[in-house]
Formats: structure tokens, C-alpha cells, sequence
């Protein structure tokens, strides 16, 4: 991206102004297995993102969240106990994609419903 794009595009990736102050002020403390980076301000009263890619704060790992949001103080990799074997690893949302599901029935699948099984009589005026 030219320059003239990163200073005036916030929606993909971080502005020069961001980055200035990230060099500047921030100290980088960690760094997330999607690419994100992860700052706080030299006196520890900011903390910030730096998302690798597209502005979109759903990409925000859960453990990384409660770090930015102050839940704890300490870094997700020493307060956190190691994943289980069981847990899985988040899965995007996927609303307004092709991935979104799509029950039978839907207009992106062909709207075709299944026929009637014969519990349910149309109404007609008149007829009582």
C-alpha cells in the first residue's frame, strides 16, 4: 500500500499515525497466532492492537481480549493455563459469507421445502 493509503485508510491495517506512535510510545509485548501484535504504552496505562490485515476486532483471540480489556494484567502466556486436548480452536463467524449455513428450504440453496407431511390445512374463508 503507498503511503498516501496508509495515511488515510484505517479499515486495512494500521494508519502511519498508529504505527508512529507504536514505534514511539508502545513496547511490543506479544503477538498472536493470526499475526496480530500487541502493544502497551512505555507507562502501562494504553494498550493497542496491531491487526495483521483487515481492521476486525473478532479476530481478536479470547485470551488476548482480556488483556486489552484490563480483565487481568499479567500477559495471556503467564496467566493462562495451557489448552486442553479437548478444547478446539475458534472458528470465524461465517454470517453473510458462502460458508454461512444455509438450512434446506433457503433461496441461496434453491428454496425448494419439503412437501407438506398433512398436519396443516390452509385456511378459506367461508369454510368453517
Amino acid at each position: 500500500m503507498s503511503i498516501l493509503g496508509k495515511i488515510f485508510t484505517w479499515w486495512d491495517g494500521a494508519t502511519v499515525g498508529t504505527l508512529w506512535n507504536s514505534w514511539r510510545t508502545g513496547e511490543k509485548v506479544g503477538e498472536d497466532a493470526l499475526g496480530n501484535r500487541y502493544y502497551r504504552s512505555r507507562d502501562g496505562k494504553r494498550r493497542w492492537v496491531i491487526y495483521k490485515g483487515s481492521n476486525d476486532a473478532s479476530r481478536v483471540p479470547p485470551e488476548w481480549h482480556g488483556w486489552l480489556h484490563r480483565t487481568f494484567d499479567e500477559l495471556p502466556a503467564e496467566v493462562l493455563p495451557a489448552p486442553r486436548a479437548w478444547q478446539k480452536e475458534p472458528t470465524p463467524n461465517l454470517t453473510g459469507s458462502l460458508g454461512a449455513y444455509r438450512p434446506q428450504g433457503a433461496l441461496e440453496r434453491g428454496g425448494r421445502r419439503a412437501a407438506a407431511t398433512g398436519d396443516y390445512e390452509a385456511w378459506r374463508p367461508g369454510a368453517e
